[in-house]
């Protein structure tokens, strides 16, 4: 230890949009952080961490951060900017904002944002900007739409199991997700069950993903037809006598209107959609029915189709008929974020007639930059946007369309960021921003049960300034009134935690976590789900999910009346002859962490993963240049052969920078914005598309 900087420990949570909301124990000496762990003492973080946010001093500490006020010199997208003074800064975008609202009304400024941090306070508080002027409102769809309104329709709450029931199970299947990937404390809490109970871990999946790679049953499907699996298994359970009729009978609405259905849902029926041989269907069908605590972990993955609601509600109806809600270690559990019950009308300043602004959807923003009159509602050109904690042209679908909108001229944009992402490049302004280590925040689990303090334990680099600062700033400059532009950043913390019932924020940094599970009977629906009459829906109502959104979206009246394979995803043509997924990357989060070199050393370049016999047919080799096209557009990576793939399919492990790929287009070049029903989202994993061999690797 240097005497001259010893090392103290900070306490804090990983800000990152990942549900495993990890605690943190971070050493700090001289001004900056150091190594950081995962933090022993929380029950669910267990002292793991994945091993990029254990790198986190690689990221906070980098030389190429932002740490002055810049204003772009040059043509959009070309990196030419000089500094600048932050009044100047600031006093610019005011002025293009008022601007803006001159010509065409206050609903031309759009207030965009993300999950770049989780925090809160510095999250969501540009909602308080957005209700106070009256701008066009943020409808948020990119990641979790269909997910939570499949979830929603039978249950009609979003919660379930403690998530450490996991440990008490004798089965875990870990449905749709990489946890060894993208979220590590799933992994450890099923293994557990494995080292300490003889657990066995199914994963279900569209390649053999380092997950897969652990199962005990390895569960391969194509993309998009987990409806169809899910349905095959309960034909199964109905058919050899493993439903729980007892529980059927009590706990959920029709019960003999679902087995009737899936008379035809044979395994057979769906091996010829899933690829899946009927024979490991009844496998893992059997799996299920005779291990009463059989914990489903469903994740966002395989909800990311444009029949992903449908497909969560058919994975949450097994356990309705098994019955597994009712032991400890049973159940189906996807995010607790029910069990929180924020109050956030200080941070986000909601209420008053600023509040009826229209609301544009996030995953359209490349329809909305270009003008489309439908997304923008019949209202008004966007003309000038702030960007908080998201990459919108690397991480939006459409990507094309997105940078045609982000290089309109009459388009102002500023960014506040950490670094210069593709984004940033395209601003006007860009602002530099603190990281989580430098404000004061709180944070929530999605993946967990605990609500963890987030203080203030360094100083940012240069003149970076957070989330809160700038908006408060913005404020004072455009006459927005609101208390909450008059508090610092911890006084709105605290003034949350205490009208949410959670103590003070002094108290929460003193205890670094508060765990808020719900009892075991409120968990598991025991006292009945959260409609009229207590009963799981296995037959959904889907035009009246209890998801709020500003209309429904996508073609909600075709959605099937029972749990089944939904036929609306993107299937392979003959002109489009593959299936893609553009999974996540085991060392980026999106489109953060693509700036390490720990990270991008791990992750070496873009790649496709392609069947040896597909590649064959495509005289295609390893390591070959291949250009991949949808009907949206095209891009370059180099070709990996990958056996653990159904044919037909591909994967691509992403975000890479656009910058990143031969050509400058990124893998959301393929994807598409057209919203999923009922309430909205990208279907990220579902594109059809063809792979052109460009260039084969080099020699020598």
């Amino acid at each position: 230890m240097n005497q001259h900087n010893p090392i103290r420990t900070g306490y804090s949570a990983c800000p990152h949009d990942c549900p495993s909301t990890c605690a943190l124990e971070i050493d700090i000496s001289g001004g900056r952080i150091g190594r950081v762990r995962g933090s022993k003492d929380n029950s669910y973080t267990a002292g793991v961490i994945c091993a990029k946010v254990a790198r986190y001093a690689e990221r906070a500490n980098h030389p190429d951060r932002l740490t002055r006020p810049l204003r772009r010199t040059g043509p959009k997208g070309s990196c030419e900017f000089e500094p600048m003074g932050w009044d100047e800064a600031l006093d610019t975008i005011a002025a293009r904002f008022r601007a803006a609202e001159a010509t065409h009304g206050p609903e031309a400024v759009w207030p965009y944002y993300y999950a770049g941090t989780m925090g809160l306070v510095m999250r969501d508080g540009i909602n308080r900007l957005t209700h106070a002027k009256g701008y066009s409102r943020f409808f948020s769809t990119i990641c979790t739409n269909p997910a939570w309104s499949g979830f929603l329709a039978g249950t009609g709450r979003l919660a379930g199991p403690d998530p450490r029931e996991m440990a008490k199970s004798d089965l875990v299947v870990i449905w749709g997700t990489n946890p060894v990937s993208t979220q590590i404390n799933v992994m450890a809490h099923a293994t557990r069950a494995r080292k300490e109970r003889g657990a066995k871990i199914a994963v279900v999946d569209v390649y053999r993903s380092p997950t897969m790679e652990q199962a005990d049953i390895p569960v391969l499907i194509r993309p998009g037809t987990d409806g169809a699996l899910a349905c095959a298994v309960m034909h199964v359970l109905f058919r050899d006598g493993m439903a729980d009729r007892d529980y059927l009978a009590r706990h959920t609405d029709d019960a003999a209107g679902l087995e009737a259905h899936l008379q035809l849902r044979t395994p057979e029926w769906a091996a010829a959609i899933t690829r899946l041989p009927a024979a490991e269907i009844e496998a893992f069908a059997h799996a299920i029915g005779a291990t009463p605590r059989t914990f489903i972990r469903a994740g966002y993955g395989f909800t990311r189709s444009r029949n992903g609601a449908v497909n969560m509600h058919a994975v949450t109806c097994i356990p309705a008929v098994t019955g597994a809600w009712r032991h400890e270690g049973g159940g189906v559990f996807h995010t607790n974020g029910a069990i929180f019950a924020w109050n956030k009308q200080l941070i986000e300043g909601t209420g008053g007639p600023a509040s009826r602004a229209r609301m544009l959807d996030q995953s359209r923003i490349g329809a909305i930059l270009c003008g489309d009159a439908e997304v923008l509602g019949g209202g008004p050109p966007v003309t000038a946007m702030l960007i908080q904690n998201t990459n919108p042209v690397s991480v939006a679908p459409e990507q094309d369309k997105v940078r045609a909108g982000f290089a309109r001229e009459d388009l102002f944009v500023a960014v506040h960021e950490q670094f210069m992402t593709e984004t940033a490049l395209y601003a006007d302004i860009v602002l530099p921003a603190t990281m989580f280590t430098e404000h004061d925040d709180i944070y929530q689990g999605g993946g967990n049960q605990y609500v963890i303090a987030g203080p203030k334990l360094v100083d940012a680099p240069g003149e970076c300034r957070s989330n809160h600062e700038v908006i408060c700033a913005l404020a004072e400059r455009l006459g927005a009134e609101h208390e909450g532009f008059a508090l610092s950043a911890r006084a709105i913390a605290d003034r949350t935690l205490q009208a949410s019932r959670r103590g003070s924020f002094a108290e929460l940094e003193e205890k670094r976590f508060i765990d808020v599970q719900p009892d075991f009977e409120t968990a598991h629906y025991g006292r009945g789900f959260n409609w009229p009459d207590g009963k799981f829906r296995l037959r959904p109502n889907w035009p009246k999910v209890p998801y709020a959104a500003p209309a429904k979206f996508g073609p909600v009246a075709d959605m099937p009346e029972w749990p089944d394979h939904w036929g609306v995803i993107e299937e392979a043509t003959a002109e489009y002859p593959f299936r893609l997924v553009t999974a996540p990357a085991r060392s980026f989060l999106n489109s953060s962490f693509t700036e390490t070199p720990g990270s991008v050393a791990r992750e070496k370049r873009p790649e496709l993963m392609i069947h040896p016999q597909d590649a064959a047919g495509l005289g295609i080799a390893a390591g070959d240049v291949v250009r991949v096209e949808s009907a949206r557009g095209g891009v370059e990576l180099h070709a990996r052969l990958f056996d653990g793939l159904r044919r037909g399919v591909v994967v691509a492990e992403s975000i890479w920078p656009n910058g990143a790929h031969r050509g400058g287009r990124g893998i959301n070049a393929l994807t598409g914005a057209d919203p999923v029903a009922p309430v909205g989202g990208a279907a990220f994993h579902d594109n059809r598309v063809r792979i052109i061999r460009e260039q084969a690797p080099a020699t020598g």
